[in-house]
């Protein structure tokens, strides 16, 4: 279904954001008002101390306390993007489909697989679009892991290797480290939500899911330190690691072929530059040569082993970008609901696996999609 905004079709489509936390406020705001043919039209909160911090940061935006002030005027909003907390995902994005209006929903999408099939159904029952916001998939690493798969310069991949780890000794707090299950809260579906969706990217659907979980750090209620380990069904095999307790980080991505590996360290640059308060521009997602990669075998990078693999640009702006593109133009959503699900078979069968002590078989390959994403040698599969 496509959208001509209120003003005709060369007016910019009209974004309502729920939520304006530190989704809301450092990711979802800054990328759509940069995003040309969106424009921010309203933000959702009931928090007075962000309602001030939205009206200093977009002095003409809109504002309302709840997400039911915006259904009565749907025909004035283009698209709605739920940044708000994850139990609140599904029920908000429910009542936007009914009301007529597309949705991008913060991952995870939903609590389980179910729920996130019911929204697809729902949203595909009404022509509309449903997305999930999964932007570590245009991660300058992660782009340059696509293309050098793609190139086929590290030969049939055997191990891939994902970390994402941080050294947080003390709880910060908050729904997102709650215990309760109705918060959906923990490392397993926060951070897990994206080393799991990138790896279902590279190398297709999940065979069998092995994981252990923690509690590690005084206080904690919620998973602080997590493994999950996937036999994909073309065999490669995934080892997935997120923590906040990891004194010591290792590498983000150590991916490892017959012909080659290549090693990466240190985080994407883009979201701190959004903490910052940076904005897309020109220089946007440029890592320093200081920060590559290396590719190679028999030796260390550490010890200087292969040789500098260039990191590609970071490109967070081009989900966005997508997003305005399929509303225009009726095209695919850059990251499906069905996408979402599939990855949230994997999360819960990590979460039973942690908790039996078993390994989890997954029947279901997932949909025909995710198998044919694994990059193919000169098929660029990265975003443009």
């Amino acid at each position: 279904m496509t959208r001509t905004a209120p003003g005709g079709p060369a007016a910019p489509l009209r974004v309502g954001l729920v939520g304006f936390g530190l989704a809301g406020s450092v990711f979802h705001a800054p990328l759509i008002d940069t995003t040309a043919g969106l424009v921010l039209d309203t933000v959702v909160t009931s928090d007075p101390r962000r309602r001030e911090q939205a009206r200093a940061a977009f002095p003409e935006v809109r504002q309302a306390a709840t997400p039911d002030e915006l259904w009565p005027r749907a025909g004035e909003l283009d698209l709605i993007v739920i940044a708000s907390p994850n139990r609140t995902h599904v029920p908000i994005a429910t009542a936007a489909l009914k009301a007529g209006l597309p949705v991008v929903v913060d991952k995870p999408i939903a609590g389980t697989a179910a729920e996130a099939r019911e929204l697809a159904a729902l949203a595909e029952e009404h022509g509309l679009l449903l997305s999930v916001f999964q932007n570590r998939r245009w991660d300058n690493d992660f782009l340059t892991v696509r293309k050098l798969l793609a190139e086929g310069e590290l030969g049939d991949i055997q191990r891939f290797e994902s970390r994402f780890e941080r050294w947080r000794p003390q709880p910060k707090g908050g729904w997102r480290e709650s215990g309760d299950p109705a918060e959906i809260g923990g490392l397993l579906y926060d951070l897990g939500s994206h080393v799991v969706d990138q790896a279902l990217v590279l190398f297709g659907p999940a065979a069998s899911v092995y994981a252990e979980s923690h509690v590690r750090r005084p206080g904690a209620e919620a998973d602080d330190d997590t493994f999950i380990a996937l036999t994909h069904v073309d065999g490669v095999r995934s080892h997935l690691y997120v923590s906040a307790t990891a004194a010591q980080l290792g590498p983000r991505f150590r991916v490892l072929g017959s012909l080659a590996g290549y090693v990466k360290y240190g985080l994407d640059p883009q979201e701190a530059a959004l903490r910052e308060g940076r904005r897309p521009g020109p220089c946007w997602g440029v890592e320093p040569e200081s920060m590559w990669g290396r590719v190679g075998s028999g030796e260390s990078p550490q010890t200087g082993g292969g040789r500098p693999e260039p990191t590609l640009r970071g490109d967070y702006p081009a989900y966005y970008a997508a997003i305005a593109k399929a509303l225009r133009e009726g095209g695919p959503a850059p990251v499906t609901a069905l996408e979402a699900a599939a990855t949230l078979d994997v999360l819960e069968a990590a979460r039973r696996s942690a908790r039996e002590g078993v390994t989890v078989r997954l029947s279901d390959p997932g949909p025909p999609g995710l198998r044919e994403r694994r990059p193919h040698a000169g098929t660029p599969p990265w975003p443009a």
